[in-house]
């Protein structure tokens, strides 16, 4: 998973700056222990030296233990977030299948339609735009013509269709679909 140096992901046991930091911060720990021992056993320092070496060794280990605990805490976040992200896009497939041989069958039936209203092939491509939601302007745009020409082929698509406009166009297709569930 290279994704460039600092940006490893720190729960598959790569470099990370914040590991590296508490590595760092561990290292300066051991060395000022090291370094309050030997000046102990010399009797070379003084006890303030010694006592602010103390304080900063034990801030140092302090520093790096928290660090590593929160790395531990974000390596565990990391891993529920990737499971639950598995979870919800197997979920995700699942719907898209189911909703795909849905929306083939809606998209046949709603071709059939069209050719019982016998609509050319422009009026087809209108009538799917609008559909879509599409203003007149942008179906205009999309198919490359004018605007009042977009405004005729839907004014034809509603007279073969029977219908008065754009939203019982819709309601034609959507009606059934957004029905409420009967009451029991």
């Amino acid at each position: 998973m290279g994704q460039g140096i600092g940006r490893e992901d720190p729960t598959e046991g790569r470099w990370h700056p914040t590991r590296a930091f508490a590595l760092a911060l561990l290292a300066v720990g051991a060395l000022l222990i090291l370094d309050l021992a030997t000046d102990r056993l010399l009797r070379s320092a003084g006890w303030g030296h010694l006592i602010v070496e103390g304080l900063a060794a034990v801030l140092a280990l302090a520093m790096s233990l928290w660090m590593f605990r929160a790395l531990q805490a974000r390596s565990q976040d990391v891993h529920r977030l990737r499971r639950d992200l598995a979870k919800v896009q197997a979920e995700a497939n699942h719907w898209r299948a189911e909703a795909a041989d849905l929306l083939r069958g809606l998209s046949e039936a709603i071709d059939q339609q069209f050719d019982r209203w016998h609509l050319t092939d422009a009026e087809r491509e209108v009538a799917l735009l609008l559909l879509k939601g599409l203003s007149t302007r942008d179906i205009a745009a999309l198919r490359d013509t004018r605007e009042p020409t977009v405004r005729q082929q839907a004014q034809a698509i509603y007279r073969k269709a029977g219908l008065e406009g754009r939203a019982e166009l819709a309601a034609f297709f959507l009606e059934d679909l957004l029905a409420p569930h009967p009451l029991h």
